[in-house]
């Protein structure tokens, strides 16, 4: 009985081994690990930290991921939008929330001021433009974010006037990019 266990065992091992082949962790993630002992980056933008803590293609999460964010005084994500929906709790800081609630219009528009604080949550509407400026001059802006479907597709603009058929459309998303795998096989004759 015993043996036939471990037969089993090493038979689901040696199925599973082309998911642990790959550079990121698809096989998933411990179930306790340390926030502190985790990768962050700034992915090129000044004064961004940003941590994967649950990820789809880092870490093979397929309903959610989560993300710690930190931006130091007076940074600011770009202004986007994306087919997702997103959370946001906010840690620590202060800040302000822009949202333009405008996607059947041709551009996102003037968008709403929203203040957000220490242990507020504040939601990003599916494909509605948005930013987050860290506009406190003392202290960070740190927060919990949560996003559906992902990996996360970004379109960014350079303003609130931009139409949104000249947004950059940006995939996979700099924190994915390292474990973004393309087919090398081609479907063409």
């Amino acid at each position: 009985m015993m043996d036939s266990f471990w037969f089993s065992f090493a038979i689901a091992l040696l199925i599973s081994a082309p998911a642990v082949a790959s550079n990121c962790a698809l096989n998933g993630v411990p179930i306790v690990r340390n926030i502190s002992e985790m990768d962050q980056d700034n992915y090129g933008r000044p004064g961004l930290s940003h941590i994967t803590i649950a990820g789809s293609l880092m870490h093979g999460f397929k309903e959610v991921e989560v993300w710690l964010q930190t931006l130091a005084p007076g940074a600011r994500t770009p202004i986007h939008r994306h087919s997702c929906e997103e959370i946001f709790v906010v840690l620590k800081g202060s800040g302000t929330f822009y949202l333009a609630s405008n996607s059947h219009k041709n551009y996102p528009g003037s968008p709403q001021e929203f203040p957000i604080y220490t242990n507020s949550t504040f939601h990003v509407p599916v494909n509605d433009a948005h930013q987050v400026w860290n506009t406190n001059e003392h202290e960070d802006l740190q927060c919990l974010v949560i996003i559906s479907r992902p990996p996360v597709k970004v379109f960014v603009y350079d303003d609130w006037d931009m139409p949104h058929t000249a947004a950059k459309y940006k995939f996979p998303y700099y924190w994915d990019e390292r474990c973004y795998q393309t087919s090398s096989t081609k479907d063409e004759l």
